[in-house]
């Protein structure tokens, strides 16, 4: 398979960049949830106390975990609400907040579009310019992207203290945690990421969409809008959710390559400090560089396997006399779907990230790629997107990998398992295999449901594999929290639009439940100290054990379905048929 000189550079280059990255961000993120003086405390600080007492929420008093997990819940439930009112009511939004005179969202779609903000899903079954006001993407949809994304890191905070204390009870306070992500963090580099972002060329306005004549005699429809402020969250936050319809393939959400390459660092930024402020926090930096260190090898490999593939694009077009050969003159390999400002390397390392992140920002198109670089996408979220992560949620999903890794550790020695001094017994591998077999359920009972009834097969635009591939995706993706989808699954009908809602809740919160029931249980633990047969986690050992763990549970979990998809698919192409 071909790969470039061009294609290489271009890899390394993202990966030093994130790893300069990572220290920085990690130590800032460890201050702020720290509750530790900023350079922003004198803006900052002055505004949160502020909100503490208008919410009278005492920002000293911590909460156990089920206080925590009630607390994301209510919050939750009750953003849910005003999202799907916001989409019930546009129509009456007026002239200036809903220009184009936008109907109100249809119930079955507006549930679905609420469940997926509120989740981090951020999945679109509608057109963004065509089926949203500029008062409910700003209001309603970004204002999910910040707050679903400061959830997700509190939660993954939450667990990190579980790890961090000694014979404690409380796992912090979800309303300082979410107030301070979002004050401290997400909106400062928002501010000036959307400024960036504008001054590329990205439009950010309330202007009527612009009716223009074209060339031809037709007439052409261009949406505007608040644009570069919800692009800059949705990367940031590991969202996704696009404001138009072609999502960051369009020019006016991603002008040049200047902005693509912040797209793509903006998704994998946050998750890659975290790794850091985890070491930090646990008081010993080598273990978050060894989860680092796990993602970064996972990333290359994924990377490896995509951009090959992709360029050496379909033996089917080959064999009837394409010349799919990169040269000087053509750009070669598989570029439908493709981004093709940006060619296939870029589009590939976007798309990998996207999946490896719980983003689901796409600059090319996931349908049109060929099976094997389609097999790493919906891998990369299958895996509990932990590669880097979304926001928090990567973290508290490696997290539960690096616990199953020392209790298999554990069972080789024939001692009690042990992580950062605490030992983990039965409760604690209970809540972890509970929640890695939560994302599984959901996939593959939803799946098949899908398959067996006419309101399912219906919607996909391929017979065979690759509709198969278009309906796993589509759930793996809902329940991943991702967002992005193989385009030929016509999901604006009611069967998807409640399935695929259900299940992004479900994925979502009843994951929380054992994350935060997981960390109250090792706060109250008592840090053993290491000895002769405590299994050392920062060393190539456990970071090839728990690559092996990720790659045997995780991916192995959905391997006959794969087989069926994806993977026969591949076959087929290479035999000379088509299904």
């Amino acid at each position: 398979m071909p790969v470039t000189l061009n294609s290489v550079l271009q890899v390394l280059l993202f990966l030093v960049i994130i790893l300069l990255l990572t220290k920085p961000v990690g130590l800032y993120l460890t201050k702020v949830f720290n509750g530790e003086r900023t350079w922003l405390s004198p803006v900052v600080a002055p505004t949160e106390r502020f909100f503490y007492r208008l919410s009278g929420v005492n920002a000293e008093e911590e909460q156990k975990w089920t206080g925590y997990m009630i607390s994301v819940l209510i919050f939750s439930v009750v953003g849910m609400l005003l999202l799907y009112m916001f989409e019930r009511t546009q129509q009456w939004q007026g002239t200036f907040f809903n220009p184009a005179g936008l109907p109100n969202v249809e119930p079955q779609l507006a549930f679905n579009t609420a469940a997926s903000f509120t989740t981090n899903t951020n999945w679109q079954s509608y057109t963004g310019e065509q089926t949203m006001s500029y008062l409910t993407q700003m209001a309603g949809l970004a204002f999910h992207q910040f707050v679903s994304a400061a959830a997700g890191i509190s939660l993954a905070v939450a667990l990190v203290r579980g790890l961090s204390r000694r014979s404690a009870q409380h796992l912090g306070n979800f309303w300082v945690d979410i107030t301070r992500c979002t004050l401290y963090i997400l909106l400062p580099i928002c501010f000036v990421g959307a400024l960036v972002f504008v001054s590329q060329g990205m439009i950010q306005n309330f202007s009527p969409y612009t009716i223009v004549h074209t060339l031809n005699g037709q007439v052409q429809t261009i949406a505007q809008g608040p644009v570069a402020s919800m692009e800059i969250i949705k990367d940031l936050g590991t969202n996704g959710g696009g404001f138009f319809n072609v999502n960051a393939a369009h020019p006016f959400e991603n002008p040049n390559a200047f902005t693509g390459l912040i797209i793509i660092l903006s998704e994998l930024t946050l998750g890659a400090g975290l790794f850091y402020m985890f070491g930090k926090m646990v008081g010993d930096t080598r273990q978050g560089w060894v989860l680092w260190a796990v993602s970064a090898i996972i990333f290359t490999i994924g990377i490896a396997v995509v951009i090959p593939a992709e360029q050496t694009g379909n033996p089917l077009l080959t064999n009837v006399g394409a010349n799919q050969v990169v040269s000087a003159s053509q750009s070669g390999g598989n570029m439908e779907g493709k981004e093709v400002r940006y060619g296939i390397t870029m589009s590939s390392i976007q798309e990998v990230t996207t999946t490896a992140t719980s983003t689901g920002t796409v600059m090319s198109f996931h349908d049109s790629y060929t099976p094997l670089g389609g097999l790493v996408l919906i891998v990369n979220i299958a895996l509990g997107e932990l590669i880097f992560g979304g926001v928090g949620s990567g973290l508290y999903s490696m997290l539960y990998f690096a616990i199953i890794a020392v209790f298999i550790a554990g069972l080789m020695v024939g001692r009690t398992p042990e992580y950062l001094g605490k030992k983990i017994e039965r409760k604690e591998i209970m809540m972890a295999v509970l929640a890695l077999l939560i994302s599984p359920l959901l996939v593959l009972s939803f799946t098949a449901l899908a398959v067996a009834i006419p309101q399912g097969v219906a919607s996909i635009a391929n017979a065979g594999p690759h509709g198969l591939t278009e309906i796993l995706y589509g759930y793996t993706s809902a329940n991943g929290n991702n967002g992005s989808a193989f385009a030929g699954l016509a999901a604006n009908t009611p069967f998807y639009n409640w399935t695929l809602g259900l299940v992004m809740l479900l994925g979502r919160f009843a994951e929380v439940i054992p994350v935060l029931a997981f960390g109250g249980s090792l706060v109250q633990k008592r840090v053993v100290p290491a000895g002769l047969g405590t299994f050392p986690t920062t060393g190539p050992l456990f970071v090839a054990l728990l690559m092996g763990v990720i790659l045997i549970v995780g991916a192995l979990t959905y391997f006959p379905a794969y087989a069926l998809g994806p993977i026969v698919e591949h076959l087929l192409m290479y035999s000379g048929r088509t299904f």
